[in-house]
């Protein structure tokens, strides 16, 4: 990256208003946020928010596109590595002692490859109340993986009940509910929790909420769907916006369990991880 542009970018990312929403874009990228779900996110007034896009986007970090009446607003990917090689490679020297913790992630990354890796991918999804979507993805992967994961799901604000309409749907499918919980995140951030291959956000709350990097710097991806709890009319109205839920996470499930993983490259995983979250084929 030219040295006047690295400047620029970052100039803007030392606003902590600015940073803030870039470090939320980065959470849903490759996909877009609109606006008004960046300001419920960050409690940012709307003209506020405006003035910090208008930068990030002026600075090259953040694109805009428009579908229909609505802006949403991403993370420019190649900007951003363009970034962050400069910091490390060019201002850092590329020096071991600076980069040793960045070779060192992908040095545990390798175990998703290397042949001592465990004979099972390790799996999380996440939601908001771990009700119904992230169970219904929970429950599909440990069905549909042929053994080849080891599926667990949370809430980052859970119920104390799974949604009775999302056991329904799961039983009707074939599904063995007994062993399904709600559960809080904490219980897989503890010291001597499994360290996931794989961490999936599955509703657009979820993604904006704050949490720590994951141990182990697993690939990550959003999978939004709107959230089945929220549907309104009579109870086969509220059904079916279930049953179209869970067919939804099922073509991702089902798309995700059949990519080749031996064959693919850690960057080449991201990007079809980020895929099935975008591709039309796998939305409801």
């Amino acid at each position: 990256m030219e040295q006047n542009r690295a400047a620029h970018a970052f100039a803007t990312l030392g606003h902590p208003g600015r940073l803030a929403v870039f470090r939320l874009l980065m959470r849903f990228a490759p996909q877009g946020v609109r606006p008004t779900e960046i300001a419920e996110a960050l409690g940012l007034k709307q003209n506020t928010l405006s003035h910090h896009l208008a930068d990030l986007t002026a600075s090259g970090l953040v694109c805009v596109t428009r579908a229909g009446r609505s802006l949403y607003y991403a993370v420019d990917l190649d900007a951003t590595e363009g970034l962050i090689g400069y910091l490390a490679l060019d201002v850092g020297r590329a020096r071991p002692d600076l980069l040793g913790p960045l070779f060192s992630v992908q040095k545990d990354a390798a175990r998703m490859t290397a042949p001592q890796r465990a004979p099972h991918f390790d799996v999380f999804f996440i939601c908001s109340g771990n009700s119904a979507r992230s169970i219904f993805a929970e429950a599909l992967l440990r069905d549909l993986g042929r053994g080849k994961f080891q599926a667990f799901s949370a809430g980052t604000q859970p119920g104390t009940e799974l949604n009775p309409f999302a056991i329904e749907i799961l039983k009707r499918n074939g599904h063995d509910t007994s062993g399904l919980r709600s559960k809080h995140i904490s219980e897989f951030q503890q010291p001597a929790s499994i360290i996931m291959d794989f961490v999936f956000t599955v509703c657009d709350t979820a993604a904006a909420e704050e949490c720590p990097p994951w141990p182990g710097q697993p690939i990550t991806g959003h999978w939004g769907l709107p959230d089945p709890v929220k549907a309104t009319g009579t109870d086969a109205e509220k059904a079916l916006v279930f049953a179209q839920t869970y067919a939804a996470l099922r073509r991702r499930v089902t798309a995700f369990v059949e990519l080749p993983f031996d064959s693919l490259s850690r960057m080449s995983l991201q990007s079809r991880v980020d895929a099935i979250g975008t591709d039309a084929q796998t939305q409801a």
